[in-house]
């Protein structure tokens, strides 16, 4: 049962930072990021948002550095919006795992076009 209010109050969270991120948080440190996932801890206490920038590529340090900040302005009012006793600290972290997949898909969509290509030239052939 726990599991699935933590679950309710991540998607909760996940629209809330969305928001208050693009409508909130004027930091010029901040550039575009997409929110790939929202984890919160089965006591509320903690949500691990995984962060990376509009685009690809790596997190500056300064952009992590203006998340965490941004997390920390966020974390009353968030709670405030939810109706929690106690509002989950707001933790950002850059996700290398849908980085990972894209390269997994790019490799895998190289090696069939290659595959393709080699079947073709042997059916010339």
């Amino acid at each position: 049962m726990g599991g699935y209010r933590a679950e309710r109050v991540a998607e909760l969270v996940h629209k809330e930072v969305a928001q208050r991120l693009i409508m909130e948080i004027k930091d010029p440190r901040l550039v575009p990021v997409s929110i790939t996932h929202v984890h919160v801890s089965r006591d509320l206490s903690r949500a691990t948002v995984s962060v990376m920038p509009l685009g690809g590529g790596a997190m500056p340090q300064e952009v992590v550095d203006a998340l965490k900040d941004a997390g920390r302005q966020m974390r009353g009012p968030i709670g405030r919006a939810l109706s929690l006793r106690h509002a989950p600290e707001i933790v950002f972290k850059t996700d290398e795992h849908t980085e990972q997949a894209i390269k997994v898909t790019a490799l895998l969509d190289r090696l069939t076009a290659d595959r393709e290509q080699r079947e073709d030239s042997e059916d010339d052939a």
